[in-house]
């Protein structure tokens, strides 16, 4: 049986949805009919916890932990990202947990970059465990370029000119695209992923440059990239648009390992595993379009089936919601998403609620009316 845990985020919503064959975007009916088990697990509960979430369970899909903060200020080994990651790792393998499939992110490895340095803790710890194991370089999600674009307000923003510690080509890649492929992975023989690592990353690639004209043709205004020195980054960030400067600093090593066209990458497993569904990447050009995250994954999903009875919500617990009780068991007979639609025609999911036996509704940990 496999645990999913990050199910409720994009990536995991993303593969979630492509491992059913009767998704659609307003509503999940019986995707396994024996039911899913929605167990709650939070990266600051103690280890036993994790264990508890992972029993009966033999593979272990895990998406990286998304507190970030945890590795500002060049977090020493273990105290960065991958703490949460490893507390996980050690509960999998203490209950019995044979395969884990780790969702890296697509750098170099090692890097230039502080986002990848969780990621590099942790494939090491995993190329050390004795357990079989997969890790999957996720691509660099279309649907993120504002952040890499300077932080761009997507919403509002105004600028001309958007200043950025440095350029080069980007294997932009959409989520869906990635829940699909990681979806074919994880149904395929343990056997044929094991011990493997590997990009998922379209080679299609553009510059944040390329970017800054799509934007322009979206807004029907011309915005351009400014490409400045580290230094000259931090500065504009933290003084003149006044952003938090561990995350600033922390982020801006990004653009050394830019600088060093890390991220354009040269694997065709993510095309070759689309080409297995007939499908072709979700090109970045559709930028300026308007589209649904996770449409595309479940539509594409007949014929994809894993009996998957785990689902792990995890909570960071700092954002003052009331936690539900530890642990729901259940049929999943709806998902609902709220989605919000931006500038240029793009999407965000604010939040995604589960009901199960028609009687009780989570969303992302938190009780909601229906």
């Amino acid at each position: 049986m496999l645990a999913i845990v990050g199910a409720s985020g994009k990536l995991g919503f993303a593969t979630l949805s492509a491992l059913s064959p009767t998704s659609s975007s307003r509503r999940l009916k019986y995707l396994d009919k024996q039911g899913f088990q929605i167990r709650r697990a939070d990266w600051d509960d103690d280890q036993s916890v994790w264990e508890k979430a992972f029993q009966g369970c033999d593979r272990l899909f895990l998406i990286s932990s998304s507190r970030i903060e945890k590795d500002f200020g060049d977090a020493p080994p273990g105290e960065g990202r991958e703490a949460d990651h490893y507390k996980a790792l050690q509960a999998a393998k203490k209950v019995g947990v044979k395969h884990v499939y780790y969702t890296s992110l697509a750098f170099a490895n090692p890097s230039k970059s502080r986002v990848m340095k969780a990621h590099e803790r942790t494939e090491e710890w995993l190329a050390g465990s004795g357990l079989t194991y997969t890790v999957i370089r996720e691509g660099l999600y279309n649907e993120s370029w504002p952040l890499y674009f300077g932080h761009y307000d997507v919403s509002g923003d105004e600028r001309s000119e958007v200043p950025v510690g440095g350029d080069s080509k980007i294997s932009w890649t959409s989520i869906p695209d990635l829940g699909l492929a990681n979806a074919v992975i994880l149904t395929s023989p343990s056997g044929e992923w094991a011990g493997r690592t590997f990009y998922l990353s379209q080679k299609e690639a553009y510059t944040l440059e390329e970017v800054a004209g799509m934007v322009s043709k979206a807004k029907a205004k011309q915005v351009n990239l400014k490409v400045v020195s580290r230094d000259e980054h931090e500065r504009y960030y933290v003084q003149d648009r006044k952003m938090p400067e561990p995350m600033i600093t922390w982020w801006s090593k990004t653009y050394d390992a830019l600088r060093d066209n890390e991220c354009e990458i040269n694997d065709s497993t993510l095309e070759d595993l689309l080409a297995k569904r007939g499908v072709k990447p979700q090109p970045m050009e559709t930028l300026g379009r308007e589209h649904v995250p996770f449409g595309r994954s479940q539509l594409h999903a007949e014929g994809l089936n894993v009996r998957v009875g785990i689902l792990v919500v995890v909570e960071n617990g700092d954002d003052g919601r009331k936690p539900c009780p530890a642990t729901h068991h259940g049929m999943i007979t709806r998902v609902r998403i709220e989605i919000q639609k931006l500038h240029g025609g793009c999407y965000i999911v604010q939040r995604m609620a589960l009901r199960l036996d028609r009687s009780t509704s989570v969303v992302l940990g938190r009780r909601v009316r229906d």
